[in-house]
C-alpha cells in the first residue's frame, strides 16, 4: 500500500534539525514522518542515515511491530531535543549547556560501532580509507544513527545561527547559512510564498 505521507522535508541545511522537522504542517494537517515504524525506515534511507540493505537485514529481524516501538523511540528522542534546541537558539552554547545533554550521551554509550580499514574509490583513484561501521544486532540501534547525528549538529553547528521559521503557523526549524544570516523561511516555497500572498492582500485592502 503506498505511503500516504508526502516526501520528507529536508529543509534544514542540517540534517539534525531535519530529524527535528518530521513532524510538520506543510499544507493544511499535521504530517509525522516517524509515526510508525515504516515511516521511521523510509526517513532514514531518505536521510541517507542507514542504508538499503542495512534495513533489509534488520526487517528480516524484527518481530511484528517492533519497528513501531523503535519510531517510538525516535519521537521521545525528537521532542527531548526539540526542548533543548528551542531553549539555546540564537545564541551560542555555552560548556555548561553540556550537561543537559545526558540523556543523549547515555544513548550513544549504548552504540556498538567499530573502525576498519576498507578499499575505497574506483579504477585509478581505488586505495585504503578508514570508516566507521556499526553492528546492527537489532532494530534498537536505528535510533543510535540518529543519535550520533544529533550530537554532531551539538558540537559542530553555531547555535547563534539556528532560528524558527517566522511563518505564523509554522514548526520547522533551520540553520541559517546565508550570507548575512538573513533567511526567516524555512522555505520560499512554503512560508515565504505565504508571506508575499498575505503581504500583497494587505496591500491591496489599504488601497481599497
Amino acid at each position: 500500500m503506498p505511503d500516504p505521507r508526502p516526501p520528507a522535508l529536508f529543509l534544514a541545511d542540517a540534517r539534525g534539525l531535519d530529524f527535528l522537522n518530521t513532524v510538520a504542517t506543510p499544507a493544511d494537517e499535521e504530517v509525522d514522518w516517524i509515526a510508525d515504524g515504516d515511516g521511521l525506515l523510509a526517513w532514514l534511507e531518505q536521510a541517507e542515515l542507514v542504508s538499503e540493505p542495512v534495513l533489509k537485514l534488520l526487517r528480516a529481524k524484527a518481530r511484528p511491530r517492533e519497528f513501531d516501538d523503535v519510531a517510538a523511540r525516535a519521537r521521545r528522542l525528537r521532542e527531548w531535543f526539540r526542548t533543548f534546541v528551542r531553549q539555546h537558539k540564537g545564541r551560542p552554547l555555552a560548556l555548561k549547556d553540556a550537561r543537559e545533554l545526558d540523556p543523549l550521551n547515555r544513548l550513544l554509550a549504548h552504540d556498538d560501532s567499530f573502525g576498519r580499514i576498507v578499499v575505497h574509490g574506483h579504477g585509478k583513484d581505488r586505495g585504503l580509507a578508514f570508516e566507521t561501521a556499526r553492528r546492527w544486532q537489532s532494530p534498537d540501534a536505528l535510533v543510535l544513527p540518529i543519535g550520533e547525528t544529533l550530537a554532531k549538529f551539538v558540537c559542530e553547528e553555531d547555535f547563534s545561527h539556528v532560528k524558527a521559521c517566522e511563518g505564523p503557523a509554522c514548526t520547522l526549524m533551520f540553520a541559517d547559512h546565508t550570507r548575512g544570516h538573513a533567511r526567516r523561511w524555512c522555505s520560499m516555497a512554503i512560508c515565504g510564498n505565504r508571506a508575499k500572498q498575505a503581504a500583497h492582500c494587505q496591500r491591496l485592502k489599504m488601497q481599497g
